[in-house]
C-alpha cells in the first residue's frame, strides 16, 4: 500500500487542496451552511480553472524545447 501511495502522481492531491482551502476560507467569511457550500464550490471551480490556465501556458512555453 505505501509503494503504491509513492508512486502515485503529487498532482493528485490538488483536488483535496484545492476543496479544503476553499472550505476553511469560506467558512471564516460566512456563517450560513448553505451559504459557505455553495460559495466553495465556486472557489473550488475557480481555482481548478487557474490552475489548468497556468498548466495551459506553461505547455505552450515549453512546446518543442
Amino acid at each position: 500500500m505505501l509503494t503504491t501511495l509513492a508512486q502515485a502522481n503529487i498532482s493528485w492531491h490538488l483536488l483535496p487542496l484545492a476543496v479544503a482551502i476553499s472550505l476553511v476560507y469560506n467558512s471564516s467569511r460566512y456563517e450560513a451552511p448553505a451559504r459557505i457550500l455553495q460559495r466553495t464550490v465556486k472557489h473550488f471551480v475557480m481555482i481548478l480553472l487557474v490552475l489548468g490556465l497556468i498548466l495551459g501556458v506553461l505547455v505552450a512555453l515549453s512546446y518543442k524545447l
